[in-house]
């Protein structure tokens, strides 16, 4: 089955690495950015009705899926926040996009955060699914909340540690994280699942233990030295009420810390909002889109 139907398939060169996609749909772009452990499929549910009124641009992150997956450099700066983001700048270059709305989901929502930050120019509006900014979350952390994201600080640990131990059970632990709260695996369909476990091979597991290395080292540097500097385009945030996002922070508040227009709203649902909750998601994101 074809998750996105009428979608062109993409693999684009950028100055860094090679990034795969899907694009569609006519109109104003929108480049939807996945999170972890997870690949461009995750926006299944999203993509093909949001292309009926945009250009969707749905790319594998750096690190993910059927992108490039590189060595860690040994200050992990070439998957900083900061490279993630020039990738994804210059991909819409490629595809003549010269402003364009940003959408990112966990991960995707930390790289999208920066592509506002970096090209501000060039991003229309900015919406976040379920994270609050990556300092402030280094910033609130206590021991509820490192339990409940005990993998940012386990993927942190220097390699080849965390490799080897995910490396043994690669499925189960990409299974486990998914699968995580209430609901399951049952929202996944199973090519999806499929999917992700696919792009979950040793090099994926390196790379996205680096993504994790650079949020804690080099992107907090990033981050504090635009403290001072809020974003100007509008942003939409849009979190879970059953998520750590949703029960530990106030997202709202931290997102107008970093920016000065900001609006949004929970959902009822765990951490995968356009996976559970992809109509609502939808609305939130045409109302959202429609009013930038």
């Amino acid at each position: 089955m074809k998750l996105f139907p009428g979608f062109k398939d993409r693999k684009i060169k950028t100055s860094k690495a090679t990034i795969n996609l899907v694009t569609g749909g006519q109109g104003p772009a929108v480049l939807l950015l996945h999170g972890y452990p997870e690949t461009h499929a995750m926006w299944h549910r999203v993509a093909p009705a949001l292309s009926r009124d945009y250009t969707v641009v749905c790319p594998d992150l750096r690190g993910y899926g059927d992108s490039s997956k590189p060595k860690g450099l040994p200050d992990h700066s070439n998957y900083s926040k900061r490279a993630m983001a020039k990738d994804m700048a210059e991909v819409m270059t490629r595809l003549g996009h010269r402003r364009f709305h940003v959408v990112g989901h966990d991960r995707g929502a930390r790289v999208a955060h920066r592509l506002a930050r970096d090209h501000g120019g060039r991003v229309r509006s900015l919406a976040v699914l379920d994270i609050s900014p990556t300092l402030k979350v280094f910033q609130s952390t206590d021991m509820a909340l490192a339990r409940a994201f005990y993998h940012w600080f386990f993927l942190i640990q220097k390699a080849p540690l965390p490799e080897r131990m995910i490396g043994g059970m690669r499925r189960e632990y990409l299974l486990r994280r998914i699968g995580r709260g209430e609901i399951g695996l049952r929202v996944f369909p199973k090519n999806v699942i499929r999917e992700y476990v696919r792009c979950f091979d040793a090099r994926g597991v390196h790379a996205t233990c680096e993504d994790y290395r650079a949020a804690a080292s080099i992107d907090l540097a990033h981050d504090r030295k635009d403290l001072k500097k809020k974003l100007n385009m509008p942003v939409l945030a849009l979190w879970a009420k059953q998520s750590p996002v949703g029960t530990q922070f106030d997202c709202l508040a931290d997102w107008r810390e970093v920016a000065k227009d900001v609006r949004g709203r929970a959902l009822a649902c765990g951490h995968f909002l356009p996976e559970e909750k992809p109509a609502e998601v939808l609305r939130e994101l045409r109302r959202f889109l429609a009013s930038v």
